[in-house]
């Protein structure tokens, strides 16, 4: 009878830890990847955020997470009938998270580089990105030449990063070249006076220059011209074709020109 009673007992704990297994989960995205496995579309699509970068994606007064990637995201999730779930990361470590299955996807004015693209896969781009730079605005520089010997910022792991090690000649030219983990560091080195410019995306650059008029401007000179897209792990093709099926929905039907109108005051989206 013991024997029996423990028999049991065994059965139970081993249909029990299988229940906690199936309803706790690993907290790890994954849904994308297993449903393509699967040949279904996935429940849910985990997109990776800095939740920092205005006006791509950043949290307003209140706290909510807002932008332009938001709104597009929103905008297609309704197309393709999968919900988009953003999830705020160290961007310096976006590759890391979407490799270790906890999100699915890195989307937030993500650049479509040569560098990542052997990387990652990638949507189909859908927005222009320059590199440029800005200074305050009665700065004596007035381009990329007169920076020679003067200290910039960038953001870590940034575009603008990527773009300076393309170039080591550039990058030797400069007293110092200093990294934060986000922009808005970069803008207050900028506004303090602890450097005199900082190379970033001129779609955050213009944000910046419409929310404290008068004090920044762009110089000519591009640094690099890209394009963001929405990045993805290699062998999630499926995805892929998902994501693109829905861009190509939200840019026919004119919500995708909307949502650029609202954030941008023009249509700047890719046809």
């Amino acid at each position: 009878m013991k024997l029996k009673k423990l028999v049991i007992a065994g059965v139970l704990a081993l249909g029990a830890a299988g229940l906690l297994a199936g309803c706790g989960g690993d907290n790890k995205a994954g849904s994308a990847a297993k449903s393509a496995a699967a040949g279904a579309k996935p429940t849910k699509i985990v997109a990776g955020m800095d939740d920092t970068f205005a006006p791509m994606g950043f949290r307003d007064d209140s706290g909510k997470i807002v932008g332009f990637d938001i709104d597009m995201a929103e905008a297609i999730s309704k197309e393709i009938g999968v919900p988009i779930e953003f999830k705020p990361i160290d961007w310096a470590s976006k590759e890391t998270e979407l490799n270790s299955g906890r999100i699915d996807c890195i989307w937030n004015g993500f650049t479509m580089t040569p560098e990542r693209q052997k990387k990652l896969a990638f949507t189909k781009p859908y927005m222009d990105n320059i590199q440029e730079f800005v200074v305050l605005k009665d700065s004596p520089v007035q381009s990329m030449a007169d920076l020679k010997g003067k200290k910039i910022t960038i953001q870590e792991a940034s575009t603008a990063e990527t773009a300076l090690n393309r170039d080591p000649q550039l990058k030797a030219a400069f007293a110092e070249v200093k990294s934060y983990p986000d922009l808005t560091a970069c803008f207050m080195d900028l506004e303090s006076g602890r450097c005199d410019a900082v190379l970033s995306d001129t779609v955050l650059n213009e944000y910046y220059m419409t929310k404290k008029p008068d004090t920044f401007r762009e110089l000519p000179d591009q640094v690099s011209k890209d394009t963001f897209a929405i990045g993805i792990k290699k062998d999630n093709q499926a995805l892929v074709d998902l994501l693109n099926q829905g861009i190509d929905k939200v840019i026919a039907s004119g919500e995708a020109a909307k949502i650029s109108e609202k954030w941008f005051g023009k249509d700047v989206v890719l046809k």
